[in-house]
């Protein structure tokens, strides 16, 4: 059975989300159907708004409670996100493995591993769980060497000046 494709947009630069939400939104436009799932960011009602006026072709989805990004959360807090950390995580992988759309961008999903909520071995899993015909695009600051492995396509995004 031959697998779909794994994107990866990383590094320390602006961008990273932007790129993947012009794909989901590209892809939709062309009559495709996109899930986004974003993971450690703070909330922004109105990007929430907008993007749930692009439903049912885009279907976003937030797990966290806090209204703050988890590095702005104390200790206590990041306890009681990574909770629903790991609910997103688990709403990926049944996303992913059912086929449920043609395009999946896991934004931030990189930073799980960063913050230990993930392992490298379960992303490696869910990225082998891509079934044919759709892409997966994660985006996150660094990117461990055997998910940089995993991935057909790799792009850094830096800042240049």
């Amino acid at each position: 059975m031959s697998k779909g494709i794994v994107r990866i947009y990383y590094g320390e630069g602006h961008g990273k989300s932007t790129a993947a939400l012009g794909t989901a939104i590209r892809e939709a436009s062309h009559g495709k159907s996109a899930t986004v799932i974003s993971f450690l960011k703070e909330k922004s009602e109105d990007s929430e708004e907008l993007l749930k006026k692009l439903e049912p072709e885009l279907k976003f989805f937030r797990f966290e409670k806090s209204e703050n990004s988890f590095d702005e959360l104390t200790e206590d807090e990041k306890e009681k996100e990574i909770m629903n950390l790991k609910m997103g995580y688990n709403y990926s992988k049944k996303v992913i493995t059912t086929g449920a759309c043609d395009l999946v961008v896991l934004d931030e999903i990189l930073g799980l591993i960063s913050q230990n909520i993930i392992s490298e071995d379960d992303f490696l899993e869910l990225a082998a769980a891509v079934p044919e015909d759709m892409v997966v695009i994660c985006t996150g600051r660094q990117v461990p060497d055997s998910i940089k492995e995993c991935a057909d396509e790799l792009y850094q995004v830096t800042l240049e000046k």
